[in-house]
């Protein structure tokens, strides 16, 4: 049996030291973001999510408070919709009342109004969008 030097043992280490840094390099990397995990979060629900009935009961900005029942079950949740601040009226107190919403059938009290590719907005709303994002 032959025995490892300092120089070999030092090489190593710092192979090891390397591979680590790589494999922390590739991890951090490969996170989503909080963004991105909401936007695949909205897209989901919009593909497999059923379609309802809810009422915003309050606009404070672009965060867009409402209410609905499912199954006899009252939630009351919000949605920051500031990714769709141009698709949204200045004033979105116009907003409050009656809206469609997506929700996850698993997990009800998963719910969106609007996306990326959806809009639960009132009519009025929603024709102003496609004039804009035809």
């Amino acid at each position: 049996m032959s025995r490892v030097g300092a120089g070999e043992l030092l090489l190593l280490a710092l192979f090891a030291i390397l591979l680590m840094a790589a494999g922390v390099w590739i991890v951090l990397k490969s996170r989503m973001t909080a963004a991105e995990r909401e936007r695949r979060r909205r897209i989901a629900i919009h593909r497999n999510g059923r379609m309802g009935d809810a009422n915003i009961i309050d606009a404070r900005g672009c965060v867009l408070f409402y209410s609905y029942e499912i199954r006899g079950v009252a939630y009351t949740t919000s949605q920051d919709a500031s990714d769709f601040q141009d698709r949204l009226p200045a004033e979105t107190s116009v907003l409050i009342g009656p809206v469609s919403l997506k929700y996850s059938p698993g997990n009800p009290a998963n719910s969106i109004v609007i996306c990326e590719d959806w809009s639960g907005l009132p009519l009025q709303f929603r024709e102003r969008q496609e004039k804009i994002h035809p």
